[in-house]
């Protein structure tokens, strides 16, 4: 037995879901998202709480896999998901242009605009160095981030570059001279 599968999903107030063939829709206060179910797996609400339940021991593959994904819906939709990146480097930073671009100087010839998803919305502290972005999907939030960060990925010489703020990084030693 998926020992993820096994824990009960709790559902707050106001959140409802919905389950249309393959899909469940989950609603809240922050708005909608829909996560895949796998075959074979079902959803049923006991005393304030989703459990998830397989038919076989054949859907066991996908048990705690829809289990996490529901999860994430109902997450997503009562407190939103968040990831932060800090951008280090002489010069580097980032700028809101309008509501949904974001414009990167990070040492290249040119300015980089990141277009922003709908349902993402990015905050940038007043020194353009630290960004925050937030959602309802788990999935585009994280995707959103690991976009920007590969606009330039942070060095291991020098440690410039884009990173998540609680990103530990190793630094290299430069070259030794010959004697």
């Amino acid at each position: 037995m998926s020992r993820i599968g096994k824990k009960p999903i709790a559902l707050p107030a106001g959140v409802k879901y919905k389950v249309e063939g393959n899909t469940v829709l989950v609603e809240g206060p922050k708005g909608k998202v829909s996560a895949l179910v796998a075959e074979g797996i079902t959803l049923e609400t006991r005393d304030g709480h989703l459990h998830v339940n397989r038919a076989d021991d054949k859907y066991a593959a996908y048990h705690g896999l829809t289990r996490a994904l529901v999860f994430n819906a109902v997450e997503g939709v009562t407190k939103g998901w968040t990831k932060e990146l800090d951008i280090v480097g002489i010069g580097y930073r980032a700028e809101l242009k309008g509501k949904g671009t974001v414009v990167f100087t990070l040492g290249y010839s040119h300015p980089i605009e990141f277009p922003l998803p709908t349902g993402i919305e990015v905050a940038i502290d007043p020194k353009q160095t630290h960004l925050t972005i937030t959602g309802i999907d788990r999935q585009k939030v994280g995707q959103v981030a690991a976009d920007m960060r590969s606009l330039r990925k942070p060095d291991p010489y020098k440690n410039k570059g884009v990173r998540y703020s609680d990103e530990k990084l190793k630094k290299k030693a430069g070259k030794t001279g010959s004697k």
